[in-house]
């Protein structure tokens, strides 16, 4: 019976251990922004399905002499795209005209956004147990 405790014991400190080494911090350092007004505002998507739609995490960051840095933290293992605008105005919203933005995009991988939104494909990356930096030209 003791044996049978321990082995529990063991088998849910090794999954409490394990289940904590597959959280991360993501940093997302956006450069090559055209002034320092406003901010940019940083999303981490989780899905597909919620690409461009709904962040997992949002992030606002402050920008200095061109570059913004934002980290993400406590972000589990798993498939995950950024998107990141320079939102000029302070105004929390992506300026659009017919659609197209007029305020600087950028996404993870520096996916294009030829004809439309970048794509989840090109965008997305994979968060394993390492910390990691995702650079973002705007």
């Amino acid at each position: 019976m003791i044996k049978i405790i321990i082995t529990i014991c063991m088998i849910l400190i090794s999954s409490i251990l394990s289940a904590q080494s597959e959280v991360t911090t993501i940093e997302v350092e956006v450069t090559n922004i055209a002034n320092d007004e406003g901010q940019v505002l940083v999303g981490l998507y989780n899905s597909e399905e919620q690409w461009l739609k709904k962040v997992f995490k949002g992030a606002f960051g402050k920008i200095e002499n061109g570059k913004s840095t934002v980290k993400f933290t406590g972000v589990p293992s798993g498939i995950y795209a950024i998107s990141v605008f320079h939102d000029k105005d302070n105004d929390g919203k992506l300026d659009t005209l017919f659609g197209i933005p007029t305020e600087d995009t950028g996404s993870s991988n520096d996916a294009p956004s030829n004809f439309g939104p970048p794509k989840w494909s090109v965008a997305k990356f994979e968060v394993a147990e390492e910390n990691l930096k995702q650079i973002i030209n705007l």
